[in-house]
């Protein structure tokens, strides 16, 4: 069967001399593997169609297995982000991020708005780590391992100053967080932030600027976090902190 989609590329991988095996994210299916017979030649019309973070139209040929790619039309390739290094290294994190949280077929129609408003919000120069953390949130959302950032997490409260949990899941106020001696200390305003982050529609996102040690901080608890609860290793977060250390 023939299929017309709207989708993003978020993963290739070679395939013997000439051919190239893509993962799009798309409107109409959620995550679909795709092969591109040829892309690699340099004659090929795929070849610009297939690459990383490429938003078009694509049509494929699928029946039960692997879909064929048969035509394709790039509607944007995200330049900005090819050009820069740190761009393109948040871009890949979150193209992973998606692909390694959702199951081929399995349709979740807010994550492909999300990531691409992501990629625009990149591509057009708003801060990166920003976006990363709002995709992280959303990413954990669909994944069902959100922590509880509106209140204690123990006694509900909302008033007062919180902590930060891994073991328990959230915020503990300060009359729960005996409850852990491991939690994470952290500021008013990363708590704020937090809550802000969980709620905030991707495409209302203002022009948000963090200091960098707020931004520590948060990256501190959202990799504490994940790295408990999703039990995902990426290998582009890898390169992230590589840079981050370089910073």
């Amino acid at each position: 069967m023939l299929y017309k989609v709207e989708g993003i590329v978020i993963k290739t991988v070679p395939y013997g001399e000439s051919n190239t095996i893509i993962t799009l994210y798309t409107k109409e299916f959620g995550k679909v593997g795709v092969m591109a017979r040829g892309a690699k030649k340099p004659k090929s019309r795929f070849t610009s169609i297939t690459q990383l973070f490429t938003y078009g139209i694509f049509v494929f040929q699928k029946g039960r297995g692997l879909g064929t790619l048969q035509q394709g039309e790039a509607l944007s390739s995200f330049r900005k982000i090819r050009e820069d290094l740190v761009k393109t290294a948040y871009a890949a994190y979150l193209a992973e991020l998606l692909d390694r949280n959702t199951s081929e077929g399995d349709l979740k129609p807010d994550l492909y708005g999300w990531i691409k408003q992501s990629l625009e919000y990149i591509n057009h120069g708003i801060d990166p780590e920003v976006i990363t953390f709002l995709f992280e949130m959303k990413i954990m959302k669909i994944s069902g391992i959100v922590p509880e950032l509106s209140k204690c997490v123990s006694c509900h409260s909302t008033e007062g100053d919180f902590s930060f949990s891994i073991r328990e899941g959230g915020f503990l106020c300060e009359r729960c967080s005996y409850k852990d001696p491991y939690r994470m200390q952290i500021s008013r305003g990363s708590v704020k932030l937090l809550h802000m982050f969980y709620h905030l529609d991707l495409a209302r996102l203002g022009n948000v600027s963090l200091k960098k040690e707020t931004k520590r901080e948060l990256r501190m608890l959202f990799d504490a976090y994940m790295d408990e609860y999703s039990g995902v290793f990426l290998k582009s977060k890898k390169f992230l902190k590589q840079l981050d250390d370089l910073s």
